[in-house]
């Protein structure tokens, strides 16, 4: 399995290193870039991005059911990966303290800290509905993806 996934995210950095073009609008290469995970993984039960502004997580693209529309930093998955700077995998969502229930049907979550020159701009975020459905080649991987978008595109421009 770990070699159809790593496979799977080999192909999508190659499509996402495709679709980014720093010349189109920042929201078009967002749009694209969550459609290309979600259609990959079929696991995902939602997926989307909250960026920062005064010190708070504001939704932003996604696919999936509706969503939280404002975050604290530091609350929650999301707002612990933006202050930690620091990718959160979270097996079991119930487990995590503080955690914001936006779909009662999440069970697993991961969430990556939008990264550029040491500063965060929001986060990306996956959940989906399988216990335990994101694990470290996940987290390298979705790492690795991000850093393409916050390297081409100039997320200061989102919000």
């Amino acid at each position: 399995m770990s070699a159809e996934k790593n496979d799977k995210y080999n192909l999508l950095l190659k499509q996402v290193q495709g679709l980014l073009n720093p010349s189109d609008p920042v929201l078009t290469n967002i749009c694209n870039f969550i459609a290309a995970i979600n259609e990959t993984f079929p696991i995902i039960s939602w997926i989307g991005f909250y960026f920062i502004k005064d010190n708070i997580l504001y939704l932003g693209p996604f696919q999936g059911k509706t969503a939280c529309t404002k975050i604290k930093m530091g609350k929650g998955v999301c707002g612990t990966a933006a202050i930690e700077l620091k990718t959160q995998v979270v097996e079991n969502v119930q487990k995590f303290p503080g955690h914001i229930a936006c779909d009662a049907e999440s069970n697993s979550e991961i969430v990556i800290p939008l990264l550029n020159e040491g500063k965060v701009y929001g986060v990306l975020d996956l959940d989906s509905k399988e216990f335990s459905a994101f694990d470290n080649i996940d987290r390298e991987w979705l790492e690795k993806i991000c850093s393409e978008l916050t390297n081409k595109i100039d997320l200061s421009k989102v919000i």
